[in-house]
């Protein structure tokens, strides 16, 4: 599975990639999503033919179909692969889990309240199966895959002439419905995997999840807990602690979930094709020696022809969207550690793990790589919860909270590098701002209604004089 966004890798790798990791394979120019080499992208891997002619036979028996779904993304086939990964014998929650996680999410909610000035955001808290967070988690994924999946598909039409496009109309709905099966089976795949292995619904920095529902997953807190030193009893508390964070800042900074899925809307609107690439490869495509070598194939794909163009449109919202949720992540790791960190003698080690986890590409990131097309670099969280920590020590709770009140107090990439200046501008005269922006705002412009009125009166002062 590609790790780039439904199957087309960036020009712009990330430097900081190691050489031979598979994201970087073949497959990452793999428009469909499926594997074209083996594990070392060095030819085709029999094993997984079945898979393969499974998926395709899914995706095809679906097309045409009474109640098959359109658009961007099939979502019908997305749900049916993800749990065909889960398999038939995913045991429900049994009463004793929901009774722990209601325990642990009680406790966690009492220990935040004197660590962020957000009261409780969670309306209800409950408890998961794998099948459970597909279904409950899909609406948000449609929202993020959507927009990145409607730029890839009209792309190949948006340069015809309107007479060709009229004349390849029939021609271009099959092709939308089969890119549509196939962006829908490169979905599900993800899904399946990381539905095994997520914590929480916030595990990857978004409310996936329903408004005002705090979700953890019990059978995977579970197996996550395995092979730690501390006992799964505090290790569910602290996850659910980082869980009922998370609540508290989506449901009282009510421009976040919209900025967030904004960034990703403006990544899409990005991508761009170059099309005078696509026309010199097809002019030098010989179709028998494809017929007589396929690696070919596989050796034009690896080239980078038919891989979207990074804009600076695009780099500017993935930069953005990076940024953003970096700062929701060091901001929870900092008010978790405060809320538990004198009563969780482990807390310390479980943040370590998480970090480590999440800087090693588990499940989260390798997934929202691919669906969305970005990285969370660790370094971005562990500068973001530096300057978090360093805005409470200094500033204290509510003027490291009010920095949320608006979308443009917040701290930037640079600010992230250098974060002495905007502490500064909390703490000095900028502090104002941060307290109460609406009303810097309303005095803002009460001054230049004010200066505009004392230049008109001195416009018709002069003017009296004029006409004596």
């Amino acid at each position: 599975m590609s790790d780039f966004p439904f199957g087309f890798s960036n020009r712009d790798d990330d430097p900081e990639r190691k050489p031979g990791d598979q994201s970087s394979g073949s497959g990452a120019n793999n428009p469909f999503g499926f594997p074209i080499g083996g594990q070392g992208g060095g030819g085709f891997d029999p094993s997984q033919l079945g898979q393969m002619l499974s998926q395709l036979g899914a995706m095809f028996s679906s097309m045409g179909q009474p109640g098959s779904q359109g658009g961007p993304v099939n979502y019908d086939i997305a749900k049916r692969l993800a749990r065909q990964q889960l398999g038939t014998t995913v045991a429900p929650v049994s009463a004793g889990a929901q009774s722990a996680v209601n325990d642990a999410a009680h406790l966690a909610e009492l220990w935040l309240d004197a660590a962020t000035t957000f009261p409780a955001g969670a309306t209800k808290t409950v408890a998961w199966t794998a099948n459970d967070w597909i279904e409950e988690t899909l609406p948000t994924w449609k929202r993020l895959c959507d927009p990145v999946a409607e730029q890839v598909s009209g792309m190949w039409t948006s340069t015809l002439p309107a007479e060709a496009k009229e004349f390849a109309a029939p021609m271009f709905g099959m092709l939308g419905q089969m890119g549509g099966l196939a962006f829908g089976s490169q979905l599900g795949q993800a899904l399946g995997q990381l539905a095994k292995e997520v914590l929480t619904s916030t595990d990857i920095g978004l409310p996936l999840g329903p408004d005002g529902t705090a979700a953890l997953m019990p059978a995977a807190i579970s197996e996550f807990s395995e092979g730690l030193e501390q006992p799964e009893s505090e290790i569910l508390v602290y996850l659910a602690a980082r869980e009922a964070a998370h609540q508290r800042l989506f449901a009282h900074v009510p421009w976040l979930r919209q900025q967030v899925l904004g960034a990703v809307e403006d990544y899409a609107r990005g991508i761009k094709m170059d099309f005078s690439a696509i026309e010199q490869a097809a002019a030098n495509l010989d179709p028998m020696t494809l017929a007589q070598d396929p690696s070919k194939l596989e050796e034009l794909l690896s080239q980078g022809t038919f891989e979207p163009q990074t804009t600076p449109e695009q780099k500017a919202a993935l930069e953005r969207l990076e940024t953003l949720l970096a700062l929701i992540e060091g901001w929870v790791e900092t008010v978790v550690a405060d809320a538990v960190g004198d009563r969780l003698p482990g807390a310390g080690a479980l943040a370590e793990t998480l970090r480590r986890r999440r800087a090693t590409g588990g499940p989260a990131e390798q997934t929202f790589a691919t669906l969305v097309g970005l990285e969370l670099r660790p370094r971005k969280v562990r500068e973001a919860a530096a300057l978090w920590r360093r805005l409470t020590t200094d500033a204290g709770l509510e003027k490291r909270d009010g920095v949320w009140a608006h979308p443009d107090l917040l701290p930037d990439s640079s600010d992230l590098d250098s974060p002495a200046g905007f502490i500064d501008s909390v703490l000095g005269g900028g502090a104002s701002a941060f307290d109460d922006p609406l009303a810097q705002l309303a005095e803002t412009e009460a001054k230049e209604r004010a200066e505009k009125e004392a230049r008109s009166d001195k416009d018709a002062e002069s003017g009296g004089e004029d006409s004596k």
